[in-house]
């Protein structure tokens, strides 16, 4: 006999327009925003990423949803078509905020307010998203392709600050790496966790394609803490393996990691012992050590991203 199993047929969904939003339309920055940020790190990754441009390598950003939910999106969208990015991967809750600020131009509920109500995340607009999946499953798309494929191609009204929607239009891959759980459409009736699973995992593939031409290139890693390192370190060993059997190496490439944590002025390339408790902070040990340690480099950015991705950007255009 199986475990027993929540009935979600007894959960009651509400339309977005009664959700109170802590996020709007007047919150994502516009491309002349300045920012006096500076750093030589920061410096640094934007040669890096302009060589990586002229010898055609790969210069892949991964993104925490806090990216999107700090009004940064019109720079994403706008390094994606000015070619200095030739692949975005979002966690699940970014494509969520992606998607609803696409369709209703705002996003972001208050989870201590809705948690208290049990209303959090149960909203009918959202779960269009698995209705997007289980389509795609069917087909030979993965996630983020056919999200950046509705938004491109249907009625939403602010479809011009969709990451998923640029990438779709410039033929960049933007992918979509979802932990089952872990985001609100899977609290929905019409969640299909198999059609997620297989949606989500043809995007790991095509991540993984990305990662096969990081020789020369340039990975930066931009406010995620789990997603971001763990993804990448499956997808870079698997193309190692594959690139041993030809005799090719994948171990000259650029790490940035872009986050908040302080770290005092230490070096941040040799790896903390288990005993200190930034030794389990994934993207020091595995993006700024592990898997640069064979003839790559890596540099930390700390700022919060209103600071550090303008600057970066401005850095890119010269």
């Amino acid at each position: 006999m199986p475990y027993p199993r929540f009935d979600r047929s007894t959960l009651r969904l509400l339309p977005l327009a009664d959700r109170k939003h802590d996020m709007s339309m007047t919150e994502i920055a516009d491309l002349s925003v300045a920012s006096d940020f500076s750093d030589p790190s920061l410096t640094t990754l934007a040669r890096r990423m302009l060589k990586a441009r002229e010898n055609g390598s790969a210069v892949i950003a991964m993104l925490g949803a806090h990216v999107i939910k700090t009004g940064m999106s019109r720079f994403i969208i706008q390094m994606i078509k000015d070619g200095y990015l030739t692949h975005v991967a979002l966690n699940g809750a970014g494509a969520i905020h992606d998607y609803e600020l696409a369709l209703i131009g705002a996003t972001t509920e208050s989870v201590a307010r809705y948690i208290s109500e049990g209303q959090f995340g149960l909203w009918q607009e959202t779960g269009q998203l698995n209705e997007v999946a289980v389509k795609a499953a069917k087909t030979d798309l993965g996630f983020g392709e056919a999200l950046g494929k509705t938004i491109a191609e249907g009625e939403f009204p602010h479809k011009d600050v969709s990451i998923l929607a640029a990438g779709y239009a410039a033929g960049v891959p933007v992918t979509v790496h979802v932990a089952i759980g872990q985001d609100i459409i899977h609290e929905h009736p019409n969640c299909d966790g198999a059609a997620l699973g297989e949606v989500s995992y043809r995007d790991f593939l095509t991540f993984t394609h990305s990662v096969d031409n990081l020789e020369g290139g340039v990975m930066l890693n931009i406010g995620t803490a789990v997603m971001g390192p763990e993804v990448y370190l499956k997808a870079l060993s698997m193309v190692r393996n594959a690139a041993s059997e030809t005799g090719r190496e994948i171990k000259h490439f650029t790490t940035g990691v872009f986050d908040l944590h302080p770290y005092g002025g230490e070096d941040y390339h040799t790896e903390a012992p288990k005993t200190d408790a930034r030794y389990y902070y994934r993207p020091w040990k595995t993006i700024l050590v592990r898997t640069v340690q064979d003839g790559g480099e890596s540099y930390y950015v700390q700022g919060h991203h209103q600071q550090t991705i303008p600057a970066l950007y401005g850095l890119l255009q010269g």
